[in-house]
């Protein structure tokens, strides 16, 4: 600053300005990194949102129960869901009993318990096949695009355009002399992993265009090696979200196509078979159908309230807000 700026400044009232000796104001201090801190990634910063936030830790409890209760049922009860008596139909609670009985006579509360491990067993089993078919076609059609894209593209909205109850139920009724949760599973699946495939494959589109790719192409890796090792782990994020809310999806349609009449077969306990035998008693017992109900409404409630919780944790935008 010259002498002449120095007086001008000085001149002019309220434009004084001080300027600090660069000794007095080290850039190392403002700058300096610290190197002792340990690195961390997407999915750290994620955890640390998670274990703060009441929706997470409410809905991991419910889902801790649920998974508890379909692993060991007996510790709950040692009725026999199976079991039924005439003589007891439709009575009320009692001793051991505490959700009464059915109008077969059979004990309420035991294959309330019993259905859990049913529920639960198609609509995880249905998520992980769905997950994985999803993943694979949208992440192959996002990557190489072109010709790949268009063919498993359309593919995937000739599927979407089906409705997803209907193509199950008409799947089903195709193949009614045979019954098993297996069946249900596949048909599921066979129309829920068009939705997985759009999520991933936009994902994967966007991940194949960060510069860790270009990085590991110029390092001599092959595409296919890009592809699963680099640019589908960066791209679970909206895959996983969508894969935990779509769990309680399967379960409440396992139980809409038992309540139908076309999914698991009566043998087997589930909460959507029993909301159907109990739906002809609605209005005289309720309660028989309020209890299977309630299962089901709890269960599939942690589960969407699980995927909301990843959801805002994964979202850079909710995470710096």
């Amino acid at each position: 600053m010259t002498d002449n700026n120095q007086n001008l400044y000085e001149t002019l009232p309220g434009q004084e300005r001080y300027v600090a000796p660069i000794e007095e104001t080290p850039l190392q201090a403002v700058d300096k990194v610290d190197d002792s801190a340990p690195a961390t990634s997407m999915w750290a910063d994620a955890w640390r949102t998670l274990r703060k936030n009441p929706l997470f830790i409410i809905s991991g409890l419910l889902i801790i129960c649920v998974v508890f209760v379909a692993l060991f049922p007996g510790v709950l009860t040692k009725q026999d869901p199976n079991y039924c008596n005439l003589d007891n139909s439709l009575s009320d609670p009692a001793a051991g009993h505490p959700f009464g009985y059915d109008m077969q006579g059979c004990d309420v509360f035991a294959r309330t318990v019993y259905g859990t491990r049913t529920s639960l067993s198609v609509g995880l089993l249905t998520t992980i096949i769905v997950v994985l078919i999803g993943t694979l076609i949208g992440a192959v059609a996002g990557f190489f695009g072109g010709w790949v894209d268009a063919l498993l593209s359309r593919i995937i909205d000739i599927f979407y355009s089906i409705p997803f109850l209907l193509g199950a139920i008409v799947v089903l009724q195709m193949f009614r002399t045979s019954s098993s949760i297996w069946k249900v599973v596949l048909v599921l699946a066979l129309f829920g992993w068009v939705s997985t495939a759009r999520i991933a494959r936009g994902s994967v589109m966007e991940a194949k265009n960060l510069e860790f790719n270009t990085a590991s192409t110029a390092l001599g890796s092959t595409p296919i090696r890009n592809l699963f090792s680099h640019i589908i782990p960066n791209a679970l994020a909206p895959i996983i979200v969508i894969g935990t809310t779509s769990l309680g999806s399967y379960i409440v349609s396992e139980a809409t196509l038992s309540f139908l009449g076309v999914g698991l077969p009566t043998t087997t306990v589930s909460w959507g078979g029993d909301i159907s035998q109990a739906q002809v008693n609605l209005m005289t017992n309720p309660m028989v159908l309020f209890y299977p109900s309630m299962a089901l409404a709890i269960t599939v409630l942690s589960f969407i309230m699980m995927g909301d919780a990843v959801k805002d944790a994964l979202d850079p935008k909710s995470r710096t807000a």
